[in-house]
């Protein structure tokens, strides 16, 4: 008995020295690593959101809990570069929000840890944003319009292109001046099909200025703006610079064949009827330009033209025009429009006109070009002010009974 005691005594004394051992191993552990105390974190930000920006983002959260938090600091380019934002604490909710400028454009992670007064840092939040500049603004471009034109009410319809409604495009904004010449700068607000817009007291004959406005993402802090672009505007000018433009009225008569009242000019060339006393005019249809080689009576270089009443001004034009005609394959009838007052050119010089449309169908069946009714067009440019002159030139040659023909209803000028 003695001596199970005695064994029970030593190994009392065993444990004591091992519980000493390593109380003293600990408190040495707490020595090294724990020199300051126990480690603090500080309650990190809560709700973290980023909103991309040109060459900048914005960083916002919430404090909802800590007091001691006196600021917090956000990090990026792999912790080479932060910010620094103090706190001033209340007793709710507190929130934080930064602008970071100056970043290069792309995808940019970043870290956000808040710190006390003794400088200990919260565990990290991890956020990342896209990050926009020159190379997303050189992939933008204007909202395309699909027509623009005067109405009769006298204001502008510009119609607008669908776009995708992922395109980004927020607004189209328009400056233009009214007939009473006041300045106006509009905002439209994109949809993405079907929008027109109106812009009352539009002036004929002037352009729009607009720029399209785009967000790269829907939450982006940042819009992008495409420079201004001119778009002209397709306005009737026919009764500013021209007249007698249809039904067409005539200087001499015959019952049927004659020239055309001024400002019409008619060449010798033109007047193959009556003995070269007609020609270029006849009644038909309530009076049109006419020119028919019945009986084999060619015109050569035949020309009607008159020149606008006064200088046009720069800009883009269209002459259009309603005709109905059967001419030969051999035969060349063209509508024309030439610099200066003094008229058209001959066939042999018509590269040297403004523009100029065939009358010709080339879908002719046969020798002549169907017997149809067709509206036909051209445009040409004015870098300067000036006198133009409009009209039409013909080699019209004869075969037979009866022969070739072509009838013009009417004449109109447009500034695009």
């Amino acid at each position: 008995m003695k001596q199970h005691q005695n064994n029970i005594a030593l190994y009392v004394v065993a444990s004591l020295l091992l519980l000493i051992s390593a109380c003293t191993k600990m408190d040495a552990y707490k020595d090294k690593y724990l020199a300051n105390g126990s480690i603090i974190y500080p309650g990190k930000i809560d709700s973290v959101k980023i909103f991309s920006g040109r060459n900048r983002v914005k960083v916002t959260g919430l404090f909802t809990s800590d007091p001691k938090i006196v600021k917090y600091r956000v990090y990026w380019n792999s912790k080479r570069d932060s910010i620094e934002v103090p706190v001033t604490r209340t007793k709710g909710v507190d929130t934080a929000k930064v602008i970071i400028p100056n970043l290069p454009e792309g995808l940019m992670s970043f870290e956000i840890r808040t710190y006390d007064a003794d400088g200990h840092a919260s565990v990290p939040v991890d956020t990342a944003a896209n990050v926009f500049g020159d190379l997303y603004q050189s992939s933008i471009t204007n909202r395309p319009i699909v027509n623009a034109a005067m109405q009769t009410n006298g204001s502008a319809l510009i119609n607008w292109a669908d776009v995708d409604k992922s395109s980004g495009i927020v607004n189209m904004e328009i400056k233009y001046t009214d007939k009473f010449n006041k300045a106006h700068d509009t905002i439209i607000v994109s949809t993405p099909t079907g929008l027109s817009s109106t812009l009352p007291n539009f002036q004929p004959g002037n352009s729009i200025s607009y720029s399209t406005a785009y967000l790269p993402n829907p939450t982006a802090i940042d819009q992008f703006n495409v420079a201004y672009q001119t778009h002209g505007v397709k306005a009737e000018v026919t009764s500013i610079y021209l007249s007698n433009t249809g039904p067409f009225t005539s200087a001499t008569f015959d019952g049927r064949w004659g020239t055309l009242a001024a400002p019409w000019v008619t060449n010798a060339a033109a007047k193959n009827k009556d003995g070269g006393t007609n020609g270029g005019f006849s009644s038909d249809v309530g009076g049109i330009i006419n020119w028919e080689t019945w009986n084999n009576t060619p015109v050569v270089n035949g020309i009607v033209y008159q020149p606008t009443s006064s200088p046009l001004p720069a800009g883009n034009y269209i002459v259009q025009f309603d005709e109905y005609s059967e001419i030969q394959s051999n035969s060349s009838v063209y509508c024309v429009a030439a610099a200066g007052g003094s008229g058209i050119p001959v066939l042999a010089n018509l590269s040297t006109a403004l523009g100029y449309v065939s009358l010709f169908n080339s879908a002719a069946v046969g020798t002549t070009s169907p017997n149809i009714t067709d509206t036909r067009s051209f445009t040409f440019t004015l870098t300067t002010p000036q006198v133009v002159s409009i009209g039409f030139l013909g080699n019209i040659v004869g075969n037979g009974n009866p022969g070739s023909y072509f009838q013009v209803k009417n004449i109109k000028l447009f500034k695009n």
